[in-house]
């Protein structure tokens, strides 16, 4: 971009204006009027392009003569617009008047436009000398607006004082008017001549007090409102300060001009139109304190916010785009770069659409400031790199090209002229050297923001046979005990129970959170039977689905915003059917938490199980968006990871996908992950508090603390609803302290560790708890510490553990913690394993462990079926065989113990010859097939019994290695 004076084109315009000559003596004058020296050659030289470009700046040089010597050695502006700076006596343009507060009404107005006139006048200056960044003159723009509407209300408050006393909240403290910037102004990118949208409130009812009269907070804050819009709008001798536009408050032209907090709260979350989220995208409270500020982001967030994907703005943006493609193909709008075809509407809808559908669930779009968000669409792959790129380019083009428009004669236009000395004005302001390359540059960066805005959200266009579908299930919800018009509309599908499935559905409809939905939720729920009815004609067990997909309904009636995203991904309700058919534990989980229905969106997500560092990177960029210090958050955000992650695995389980052996490997994956992290908030938490543990002089920056994991975590089995057995170990000086100002011994120091780490794992929030967690398997069960030292942990072991206790060792291993400490634990777990024993006693000691388990926890029976964990031939018989095994006989053969899983185990066991090939290979068949039907139950929520003789053949050849093994002497 070239500024004016170095532009080959600037000569030529010179010459083609008329009046050039009068112009510069209109000012020459001026400046002699007002004893001030006449410009010579040289400073005309610098000061020329500004005033035969902006005829704003002509004028307010001739009022003003004297701005101009500031304007020649003006290269920057490094302050911004203060209230101080407005009211401080030092300035020269203000003449030494007084504060503002000690002027009368009419003084302090004129003040108010000379400051706006002055900040303007020199922003002017600086954007057509390309000297300052579209960034620095919005904010500063922004500013100016904040420092005005701030200004009026203090008057305005000072004036009123003796008049109605204040507004005095509950606990005494004076309130004051809550103004809330709307569009460009709460986005901090307000344009040179731009109406300022605002809102007023206030924060609690109640009467003035302290003054002669008496007011309700809502008449004394409505006359603050009003005297501000005076103040602003009003076109007096000396112009306006800013156009205020306040239809965008509740209710609009009809609302009350102020309401309070509360009123407003209640408006948007029952009143709040979809076109209202999107215009709050950019609110913020630009007169108001810290707790006025609070207040409104509390119900702000929410509103704009959703906390699941929202598809639910979907039928909203379609159609704000399609408002936008009608406004667009109006007569004569192409040369309008803000409402044309490619402009900058269409660059803040493309941004403020993907904020609306994506911000609940990523904080860093949550950001008002359109600039400031494109970086991040792209690190985020919202847009591609080249994409962002484009709507940066075009965004800074048609702005800059806006403010060039309006600065030449302070109007609010954003159309582009047909007088050809007009265009070449405008091109010299923007910094090209020919209309024709201005007006090339314009059509380019607008085709390519129109192409995208095009491809953004499609136009939803149903076929007639679709609209007919919906017409239908639109009377049922009018009809819902009209059982023989559902039965019609249940035609085509192969109804097992066609009558029963009609009864659901009709008692489904009759509910009362049907009968009382809004018309849009109604519509929603229309289009959505329609769709899975139709699809259901191909499903072959349509009746189950329908049973277990009610309840998901049930659960999302009030967030109805679920339906559109399932409607809007035709293939969402595929995966929806096929995984309600296979899993009642997963139509479970979308009832309790119908967020996890964004989960359906993607294939490529959905049936591609992470691995463990995708799981990682997948975390860490979800918590990354949240404030740190925001425990509860990050505690919620954590499980919903793992609900979410949890129902991608058994998709892939569902549809064979995954093995069983790779099932349980990315679910204790998955606990690893959540471990460590947690184990990372515990220990962020107490250093904060205490300082770090120090162990001989030296401070500990990580944690000298492993996370043991034993039985299914520590084999590599976990299940969908399993347990953590975890004993929590540490490496600290037993006599050491931290190093905090709030002190404490390393014993109490890493006692409160664990105890955080429980809390973390286990409390619940809005999402569930992470994991039920169990710790008896620690020394000495219950009645032990909840953190154990490494060397006591060894020395218990070796002499008082149990042979029980050393079985479980067999499966056990470090989950998470100090990767050196993980490395001496898995020693002292060899070392223990390792000893040498008498095989028959530690047979015997198995042997009635096993029996005793047998007669306490076996569900199973003639009559009830075959329990799977503790029945005779089942689970616990094979891992009791392996256990005795590696603990029997890892002193000769150490590759026993190099595992603690099971199927491991038994390949060690065949390869030294304890067992032959072919027993170790079926045992691990029936053993990996005793899982699958684990985790087939689980997922059907049937227990662990399985019905029938289905595992016969498995559960006899078990019972016979199972006395093989108690009458082998060679074992």
């Amino acid at each position: 971009m070239t500024p004016p004076a170095l532009n080959p084109v600037y000569t030529t315009f010179c010459q083609q204006i008329n009046n050039r000559d009068l112009l510069l003596e209109a000012i020459q004058e001026a400046r002699q009027r007002h004893t001030l020296s006449v410009l010579d050659e040289s400073q005309i030289a610098v000061l020329e392009p500004l005033w035969l470009l902006s005829e704003y700046l002509h004028q307010q040089c001739v009022r003003f003569p004297h701005w101009l010597d500031e304007l020649l050695v003006l290269e920057r502006l490094s302050e911004l617009p203060s209230l101080a700076d407005l009211s401080c006596s030092t300035r020269p343009l203000f003449n030494g008047e007084s504060a503002i507060i000690e002027l009368d009404e009419s003084a302090m107005m004129s003040r108010l436009r000379l400051y706006r006139q002055w900040w303007m006048v020199r922003l002017i200056a600086l954007d057509i000398q390309q000297k300052i960044s579209l960034t620095e003159l919005t904010l500063r723009l922004s500013r100016l607006a904040d420092v005005c509407v701030n200004a009026s209300i203090t008057w305005t408050r000072h004036h009123y004082s003796g008049l109605y006393g204040d507004a005095l909240d509950s606990a005494g403290q004076p309130q004051s008017l809550i103004v809330i910037g709307m569009g460009k102004l709460g986005g901090n990118e307000l344009n040179l001549s731009s109406d300022i949208d605002l809102i007023f409130a206030f924060r609690e009812h109640g009467d003035t007090q302290g003054g002669k009269k008496s007011l309700s907070h809502q008449e004394y804050f409505t006359k603050l409102g009003q005297k501000l819009i005076q103040h602003l709008d009003k076109i007096t001798a000396e112009g306006f300060v800013f156009r205020v536009d306040m239809r965008l408050r509740p209710f609009g032209q009809s609302g009350a001009l102020v309401l309070n907090m509360d009123s407003l709260e209640n408006y948007y979350q029952d009143q709040g139109r979809d076109w209202e989220r999107y215009a709050m995208i950019k609110a913020r409270v630009m007169a108001g304190n810290g707790q006025d500020r609070a207040e409104f982001e509390m119900l702000r967030k929410p509103f704009v916010y959703r906390k699941y994907l929202d598809f639910g703005a979907i039928g909203a943006l379609r159609d704000l785009k399609k408002m936008i493609a009608k406004e667009v193909r109006r007569k004569d709008i192409e040369h309008n770069i803000k409402l044309g075809e490619g402009g900058i509407r269409e660059v803040e809808f493309i941004v403020q659409a993907l904020q609306i559908l994506h911000g609940g669930r990523d904080s860093g779009l949550q950001c008002p400031a359109l600039l400031k968000v494109l970086p991040y669409l792209s690190e985020q792959e919202y847009l591609t790199a080249t994409e962002v790129e484009q709507l940066h380019d075009a965004y800074q083009l048609l702005r800059r090209t806006e403010h060039a428009l309006q600065a030449v004669k302070d109007e609010q236009t954003q159309l582009l002229p047909d007088d050809e000395l007009e265009r070449t004005r405008i091109a010299l302001m923007v910094g090209f050297d020919s209309w024709q390359n201005l007006d090339s540059a314009l059509w380019e960066v607008r085709r390519n923001v129109h192409a995208l805005f095009l491809e953004l959200i499609d136009d939803g266009e149903e076929t007639s046979e679709e609209i007919k579908d919906q017409d239908v299930w639109r009377l049922l919800l009018k009809n819902a005990e009209d059982k023989e018009a559902i039965g019609d509309a249940l035609e085509g599908v192969e109804w097992q129970e066609k009558e029963a499935t009609v009864q659901a559905i009709s008692v489904f409809l009759a509910s009362k959170n049907i009968v009382f939905m809004q018309p849009i939720g109604q519509e929603r729920l229309a289009i959505f039977f329609a769709m899975f009815v139709a699809q259901l004609k191909h499903e072959s067990s349509p009746d189950l689905v329908v049973n277990r997909v009610l309840p998901i309904l049930e659960a999302v009636l009030r967030r109805t915003a679920y339906l559109v995203l399932l409607c809007e991904n035709p293939t969402a309700i595929t995966h929806l059917i096929r995984l309600c058919r296979e899993s009642a534990w997963f139509s479970d989980a979308i009832s309790a938490t119908p967020s996890l229905l964004d989960e359906l969106l993607d294939a490529t997500t959905l049936f591609s199980p992470p691995t463990k560092k995708m799981l990682e990177d997948e975390l860490q960029q979800i918590l990354f968006r949240l404030p740190e210090d925001d425990e509860e958050a990050q505690m919620d955000a954590m499980r919903r990871f793992r609900l979410s992650i949890i129902l991608r695995i058994a998709a892939c389980d569902i549809t064979n996908i995954l093995p069983i052996m790779k099932v349980s490997d990315h679910l204790t994956w998955l606990a690893e992950v959540l471990l460590e992290q947690v184990l990372h908030q515990s220990w962020r938490y107490l250093t904060a508090k205490h300082g770090f543990p120090v162990s001989h002089g030296d401070a500990a920056i990580r944690p000298q603390l492993a996370i043991i994991g034993y039985g299914k975590s520590g084999g590599w089995e976990l299940g969908y609803d399993s347990d953590l057995d975890l004993v929590f170990i540490h490496d600290a000086q037993a006599n050491g302290y931290t190093n905090g100002d709030r002190s404490i011994d390393n014993l109490t120091f890493y006692t409160r560790l664990g105890q955080r780490l429980i809390h973390i794992i286990t409390s619940f929030t809005a999402a569930g708890r992470l994991y039920e967690v169990d710790m008896r398997l620690r020394p000495s069960g219950n009645s032990g510490l909840l953190v154990t030292r490494l060397e006591a942990f060894h020395e218990y072991q070796q002499k008082e553990a149990w042979t029980w206790e050393h079985q479980a060792l067999t499966r056990a291993r470090a989950l998470a913690g100090e990767s050196s400490l993980k490395a001496k634990f898995e020693a002292c777990r060899r070392a223990v394993i390792g000893a040498q024993r008498n095989r028959q006693e530690l047979k015997a000691e198995v042997v009635k462990m096993r029996e005793k388990m047998r007669a306490h926890l076996d569900t199973g029976g003639k009559e009830k079926g075959f329990d799977l964990k503790q029945g005779a031939g089942g689970i616990i018989d094979i891992e009791f065989m392996v256990q005795y095994l590696v603990l029997a006989w890892s002193s000769r053969y150490p590759e026993l113990m190099a595992y603690s899983d099971n199927v491991r185990q038994l390949e060690a066991a065949a390869k030294v010859g304890l067992l032959s090939a072919e027993k170790a290979e079926k045992m691990i068949d029936t053993y990996t097939l005793y899982r699958s039907y684990s985790h087939r139950l689980t997922l059907q929520k049937q227990g662990r019994v399985v019905l029938g003789d289905a595992l016969i053949t498995n559960q006899s050849l078990v019972n016979r290695y199972w006395d093989e093994f108690i009458n082998s002497p060679s074992l």
